[in-house]
């Protein structure tokens, strides 16, 4: 019998109807009470040999599920196969698959997002579960005629992707399920965290920035899945406001301006890639917007904020603390 039960505490924000922007100023990191995944069982039994549609078009059949990497550019995979039930079986990672539980399991992307097949077939994978967002394709056609069944996912990461993307990688590993438990556990997480969101009149701005040192600096706009995310903490967007149609631009001091945000929202690691708030304050615009005049800034580890993956009804949660209670 599958458990439902969790391990997480709610977390409860108290609604405040006459909340401003101005009401709230300087940097808040959200954190989760742990960035593990919670098991919906404690060790999964695979039913094989399970055919699936990998979003490449390919039908592809999973016999073994012994040996399972899984990779793709927020670590959201290894999430979900450690939140099947399926964590014993992961001996392959990405960089961004980063939390406790899975420390030891060999990273194959010891170059950024960049995989390596080297890597890859030293462990003798028995399935490897990807997207579009990592490669390069050369890997994994690689893989795929070395025998190895390769599995690509939907690479879109929203607030209404989450439950698909449990249930087809349930589908791929032969629990679906585990993976209906999981999906609807997730679900009613991030319900409870909605409700707990504060009400206000006028939704906060919130952008997301994309930093990787200096060189690398992005705003975030329609479809990044930043957008979905501060939907769901009952804020408005400011890059898509703003108008603009791309899902990431090159920040412009033009751009910021006409973004006028209340809130800056980003990545830890990125934060800290351009020396903390006082590198944000150098990048041109910042200053003039509404979240730089008030130092403005919430922040959350990169393995977890953009995943999409079961954690995210935590994610919302504290998200919604971080944001609305200093």
């Amino acid at each position: 019998m599958l458990s439902l039960t969790s391990c997480y505490s709610s977390t409860t924000v108290t609604t405040h109807e006459d909340y401003t922007a101005e009401d709230l100023t300087g940097r808040t990191t959200a954190t989760l009470p742990t960035l593990d995944p919670q098991p919906i069982v404690a060790k999964a039994t695979s039913t094989l040999p399970a055919t699936v549609r990998s979003q490449d078009g390919t039908d592809v059949t999973i016999t073994d599920t012994s040996r399972i990497v899984a990779a793709d550019r927020y670590g959201t995979l290894a999430q979900t196969v450690y939140a099947l039930g399926l964590g014993d079986r992961l001996v392959g990672r990405n960089t961004a698959a980063a939390f406790p539980a899975i420390d030891k399991v060999p990273n194959v992307t010891p170059a950024g997002n960049t995989l390596s097949t080297e890597a890859i077939l030293d462990l003798r994978p028995t399935v490897f579960l990807t997207d579009s967002t990592i490669g390069p394709d050369a890997v994994q056609k690689q893989l795929r005629d070395a025998g190895i069944p390769v599995v690509f996912f939907d690479p879109t990461r929203t607030m209404e992707g989450v439950g698909p993307q449990i249930d087809a990688v349930a589908a791929a590993l032969g629990v679906p399920e585990q993976g209906k438990a999981l999906r609807e556990r997730t679900q009613s997480e991030i319900d409870a965290a909605a409700k707990d969101v504060p009400a206000h009149e006028t939704p906060l701005k919130i952008a997301f920035l994309y930093l990787r040192g200096p060189a690398i600096t992005m705003i975030a706009g329609p479809g990044s899945g930043a957008d979905s995310l501060i939907k769901a903490v009952g804020a408005e967007d400011a890059g898509t406001a703003s108008g603009l149609t791309q899902q990431f631009v090159p920040i412009t001091s033009e751009a910021l301006i006409a973004a006028a945000p209340d809130a800056f929202l980003m990545m830890t690691d990125g934060l800290e890639s351009i020396g903390g708030e006082d590198g944000l304050a150098k990048i041109p615009g910042v200053a003039q917007t509404p979240a730089g005049k008030n130092k403005r800034v919430i922040d959350m580890a990169d393995s977890v904020l953009l995943s999409f993956g079961p954690n995210t009804g935590h994610v919302v949660a504290a998200l919604a603390k971080a944001i609305y209670h200093q």
